[in-house]
């Protein structure tokens, strides 16, 4: 049985995994994203320094 490390790597290489990456990559150029992503940073480290 493969690892799941293993089958992501699989996964990675294959066609789909290759387009997903670069669609991952087109969204993580986006501004707005970028600005989505801070908040919800800032919130879970909010949210951590809280407990």
């Amino acid at each position: 049985m493969a690892s799941i490390v293993q089958r992501i790597r699989e996964y990675l290489q294959s066609p789909k995994g290759h387009e997903n990456v670069e669609k991952a990559k087109t969204m993580a150029r986006d501004p707005e994203n970028r600005q989505r992503l801070r908040r919800l940073m800032d919130q879970m480290r909010g949210h951590r320094a809280h407990r």
